[in-house]
Order: structure tokens, then C-alpha cells, then sequence
């Protein structure tokens, strides 16, 4: 067996899970989970007759490890006008790759782009993070460097040992987004070391003000007038922008050198995205009304709940995303679990989603609570995590 397998963490809702373990709530109260980020928001109607239409003589064919230049187009299209870039800067042949969901691809993106054979290969990655960047660092045979403040701060032998710089803008969980300034020294900095930045944006069509989306890494790029993109990649998803998280659609884009390499690696690796997925996909990727609605009914969340919780909690209203990370006045794992045992609401402690870096974990005293289900549950939720709070002590 692979010994670097050894090294990997239990994920965070195997932690959640043993948390629980043995714990029953009180059955008068039906249950309402707010720790899994799986939108609950319906698929909308267009994408699921386009993917119907097309299922059947979709099977007759082996898809393609690169995926139809149809579905590249139109992810080309959308990348070209939400990030504002010029048109020709994309060429959907060398730029774009479609990926079954970016979660397969974050982790098998370390895989091509670590070299274990130098002295000591470093995998930055900001702390809180998702647990799939670690994974992908430890079995392509490189370290972890967790973040916890400033990317100014940190030391230059540290840069010059970064292979692979994950970024997550906006973040899970925190909702922060990264400035155009942030990610353009970023990128100067991957120049200076030699490292590729691999940018999680899939949360980026989630945010609070309509009128100022989030800044994406191509768009820092074209805005320093690199239209090559080189030695960065973004990753987004249509899980959280369409509300089709069992669609598994993705894609990868930026420097084509690294696209080529890593279309390489996945043809031996044997992922190549169904031909009826490709017509849902295209058709999502082609539609930002529902987009905007879906916009609409997190920033209706976020009011009600902002609205029950800010007397008794300390409530920030994140720039992005559909997470709360809110500070808990006891430890962050005995509050998640006298939640779910007396109000039967289960939310994730923060410190599951953290590393202990100069003893600090930035997760500790914080849950992450996932405006995922229906308005009617997160307000109950709400309600009811401010009766446990209130509760007599």
C-alpha cells in the first residue's frame, strides 16, 4: 500500500460523526443539518431536460478526456464576461479542460504539478482550508504549509520551497475574497519562485453585493496584461453557481502549458465527462438568470438569520459564499455537540477545518454553519441556536 495514505487526516464529518456519536436528541424537534456546503436550492428545470435530451444518444459514445470544443466554447464565453477579459485571450483548445466536479480535480492537480524529487516540495494552502488541498500535498509527496495570517508574511525560504500555492477566493469557510492587489502580488510572487497558484473559485458567483462580484486570478492576470495566464489555473464548479452538486461538473483553466500537462495526466487517469453532462453543462454555463435568483434567496438567508443571531452572537455578514463563521462562547466542538443534542441542529466546529500552526488553530471557538436548506429551516435553525444559547447555564 501507498504509506503516504498513513498521513492523511480523518475528513472533517468523519470527526463530525464520531462527535456525535452515541448523542440522541430530543426527539420533539426534527433534525436540520448545517454542516454539510450541499445546496439544497433546486436544479433548475433548462439544465435537466437539456441533460435528458441529450442522455440517450450520449450513451451511444465514448466522451473525450478534453471534452467537446462546444462545452469549451461556452466555458471560454462565460469566463471572457464575468472576469472581464479580452476575447481572444482564451483559446478553448489550449486553455480549457472540463472536469467531473473540481473536487477530483483540485486533488489530482498536485499530482502533475509536484516534483517529489527535489529536497523539500511545499504545498501552501491557506488555514482554515479545504481538506482535499492537504490530501493532494501529502500523496504527491510534498509538506503542507498552512497560512494563518498575511501571504506578506510569510518567510522567503518558505517561497522558495512552494511548488503549488492553493488559494480558495471566496473562501470555505470564512466568505473572505481576495483583492485584485492581493492576488496580482501573489502572482508576482509565483514568478519570483517559479510555483503555480491553483485558484478555488467555486464559490464565486455567491455574494452579497450585486454589483461587485468577486475579482477572479485570469482577471488579476489580464489586468497586469499577462494574457498568457501564465503559472496560474482557476477551478470552478457548477455544484454552488447552478445548484447541481450530483451533476459533477467542472472545469480547470489558465496556463496552457500546465492544461496540457494535465489533460496528459487525465487521459491515463481515465476521467472524461459524459456527453449528456457536457449538454447540461453548456446550457448552465450559457444562463445567468438563475444565477441571480439563486443570489437572491442566499442574501434572503442571510438577513433572516443575521437578524436572530447578532443579539446573542458576534454575526458578520461574509462578502461571499453561503457559510457563517461564527464565534462560539465555549469550545467550538462541545458547542456543536450540546447543539445537536439539545436542539437537534447540526453545524461543524471549525477546528475541524484547521491545523493547529505556532499553537493556533484559527478554527477553534468558530462553527461553520451552512445556509444550504430552505428559509424556513435556517430560520428555525437560527431560532433555536438562540434558545440554546439563551439556555440557563
Amino acid at each position: 500500500m501507498n504509506p503516504e495514505l498513513s498521513l492523511l487526516q480523518p475528513y472533517p464529518f468523519e470527526k463530525l460523526a464520531q462527535l456525535k456519536k452515541n448523542c440522541v436528541p430530543r426527539k420533539q424537534l426534527s433534525p436540520i443539518n448545517l454542516s454539510l456546503g450541499e445546496p439544497q436550492h433546486a436544479t433548475p428545470d433548462f439544465i435537466v431536460n437539456a441533460m435528458n435530451t441529450a442522455l440517450t444518444p450520449g450513451l451511444k459514445k465514448y466522451p473525450t478526456t478534453q471534452g467537446g470544443k462546444a462545452l469549451r466554447r461556452s466555458i471560454a464565453h462565460w469566463l471572457v464576461h464575468r472576469f472581464d477579459l479580452p476575447v481572444d485571450s482564451l483559446d478553448p483548445d489550449r486553455h480549457i479542460l472540463p472536469v467531473n466536479g473540481t473536487r477530483e480535480a483540485l486533488f489530482s492537480f498536485a499530482q502533475v504539478v509536484i516534483n517529489r524529487h527535489t529536497p523539500n516540495p511545499l504545498v501552501l494552502m491557506p488555514n482554515p482550508f479545504y481538506q482535499i488541498y492537504e490530501g493532494a500535498a501529502l500523496l504527491a509527496g510534498a509538506k503542507p504549509f498552512y497560512i494563518n495570517s498575511l501571504y506578506k508574511d510569510i518567510p522567503e525560504a518558505i517561497w522558495a520551497d512552494c511548488q503549488l500555492l492553493y488559494i480558495c477566493s471566496p473562501n470555505n469557510p470564512t466568505g473572505a475574497v481576495l483583492s485584485m492587489s492581493t492576488l496580482q502580488s501573489l502572482i508576482e510572487r509565483a514568478d519570483e519562485y517559479n510555483f503555480i497558484i491553483a485558484a478555488d473559485e467555486c464559490y464565486s458567483e455567491i455574494y452579497a453585493d450585486e454589483s461587485q462580484p468577486p475579482v477572479g486570478l485570469l482577471q488579476a492576470c489580464a489586468a497586469l496584461g499577462r494574457l498568457d495566464y501564465r503559472r496560474c489555473v482557476v477551478f470552478h464548479s457548477l455544484s454552488k453557481r447552478s445548484n447541481a452538486p450530483g451533476l459533477r461538473s467542472g472545469f480547470v483553466a489558465g496556463d496552457a502549458e500546465v492544461m496540457r500537462q494535465f489533460l496528459l495526466y487525465r487521459t491515463y487517469h481515465g476521467c472524461a465527462m459524459s456527453l449528456a453532462v457536457q449538454a447540461a453543462s453548456i446550457a448552465a454555463w450559457e444562463d445567468e438568470s438563475h444565477v441571480q435568483i439563486n443570489r437572491g434567496l442566499y442574501r434572503q438567508k442571510y438577513e433572516a438569520v443575521m437578524d436572530i443571531l447578532s443579539p446573542v452572537m458576534s454575526v458578520e455578514r461574509p462578502a461571499a459564499g453561503f457559510y457563517l463563521w461564527l464565534q462560539t462562547p465555549i469550545a467550538d466542538d462541545q458547542f456543536a455537540r450540546e447543539l445537536f443534542l439539545q436542539q437537534n441542529v447540526t453545524v461543524l466546529p471549525g477546528s475541524f477545518l484547521s491545523r493547529v500552526v505556532d499553537g493556533v488553530n484559527p478554527g477553534q471557538n468558530r462553527i461553520r454553519m451552512a445556509l444550504v436548506a430552505p428559509l424556513e429551516q435556517c430560520v428555525d435553525a437560527a431560532q433555536r441556536m438562540r434558545r440554546f444559547i439563551n439556555r440557563p447555564r
